[in-house]
């Protein structure tokens, strides 16, 4: 009943407001620009239409695989000797053939399709449906489950690519598109703003810098495409926050910051050179909540960045003379208010890379490169 309410208050202000131009109309001339503003703040239909074309619909399955299982029978061991069945030996059964479905987006003309590596991880074959239903067989070129990112090429030619924007430009509040087969709907588009950037789940074994967006994404919405007004692509769309396995108003999608430097390496290596700094901490606002708790009141000259807790021997931070109680602020001259921040800039660099690295000691300010001969780098499989 709250929801309806605000609903119909909000669908009032509308009406309110546009009953109240229309009387403004008839004493000063409006612009185009104004009358499109009242009656569509903003025209959603140019980036579904430049978009959806480019994002696929990919069927996986499983095939079966043989297990062994030993059947019980009570009478064996009385009777097997007796009759010269001698030892019981495990039977051959298949396994029931597992299926799934999700979303990818095309990145090239000649067939090169990204998706999250959880939708094809333990797939025996793809089929990748196109939007004008054309189908063809996938292939895998490299899965990344740190970055739950995946690169996959089907023998096709003159595709539809999608453009590929800047997600660093993104603004929070922004308007942005999910376009995916949820469900199994194909070429489905759900509208909304992008709610967060850098949100980091916390999870130790990934690099986590999503946008957070309120646009719907629901399972078969996976590896599908986030747009920007313009159409370009901005995030590939990956999880959703929900107690129930629906949409509940949280959805995320990986940066194309991220999905570039993947992409890159899978192509041009075959897997994903990551560089390690060499540094375990967390976000300095939850460091503070923390020292509250336990009576405490840290001042540590900022309120936002990555607090140093533990930096690793013969690392590339120690290597730097990073020490524990650090707070880094920048790498390469961006702003470093959160550990999703760190994470997403470390994953675009590479082995031998150097970077600069702003941080805060004692509440006074330093920056030193990381000399690259030094810095240890970690190659993933």
């Amino acid at each position: 009943m709250e929801k309806k309410t605000v609903l119909v208050l909000l669908l009032s202000a509308f009406f309110a407001q546009s009953k109240a131009s229309n009387f403004a109309a008839t004493t000063q001339p409006m612009t185009a620009a104004q009358t499109s503003t009242a009656a569509q703040p903003v025209d959603l239909t140019t980036a579904a239409e430049a978009a959806t074309p480019s994002v696929v619909y990919i069927k996986v399955s499983s095939t079966s695989r043989q297990t062994q299982e030993q059947d019980f029978d009570p009478f064996s061991d009385f009777f097997g000797d007796f009759f010269g069945r001698g030892q019981r030996s495990p039977q051959q059964r298949q396994a029931p053939k597992r299926s799934g479905a999700g979303s990818g987006v095309i990145l090239t003309a000649d067939g090169y399709i990204i998706t999250n590596n959880h939708v094809v991880e333990d797939a025996d074959e793809i089929l990748v449906k196109l939007n004008d239903n054309r189908e063809y067989k996938g292939r895998i070129i490299g899965l990344d489950k740190t970055t739950d990112l995946a690169l996959l090429k089907i023998e096709a030619k003159d595709l539809k690519p999608i453009t590929v924007g800047s997600s660093e430009n993104l603004k929070v509040g922004e308007w942005v598109l999910a376009i995916g087969n949820p469900y199994g709907f194909t070429s489905t588009v759900t509208a909304g703003i992008v709610s967060a950037k850098a949100r980091s789940l916390q999870s130790s074994t990934t690099i986590e810098s999503f946008i957070q967006t309120d646009a719907a994404i629901n399972p078969g919405n996976s590896g599908g495409a986030l747009v920007n007004v313009k159409g370009e692509l901005v995030g590939i769309n990956a999880m959703l926050y929900s107690q129930t396995g629906a949409y509940s108003g949280y959805g995320f999608a990986i940066p194309t910051t991220i999905m570039n430097k993947v992409v890159k390496d899978f192509r041009e290596f075959g897997a994903v050179q990551r560089a390690l700094l060499g540094v375990v901490g967390r976000d300095v606002s939850s460091y503070i909540d923390a020292q509250k708790e336990k009576g405490q009141d840290p001042d540590l000259g900022v309120l936002s960045g990555f607090y140093i807790e533990e930096v690793s021997a013969d690392g590339a931070a120690e290597e730097g003379e990073l020490k524990r109680g650090d707070v880094i602020i920048a790498i390469d001259g961006v702003k470093i208010e959160k550990y999703g921040n760190l994470q997403e800039q470390m994953a675009s660099h590479r082995p031998g890379d150097k970077v600069k690295v702003t941080y805060v000691r004692k509440k006074d300010l330093h920056s030193h490169t990381d000399p690259s001969q030094c810095a240890r780098y970690h190659l993933q499989n």
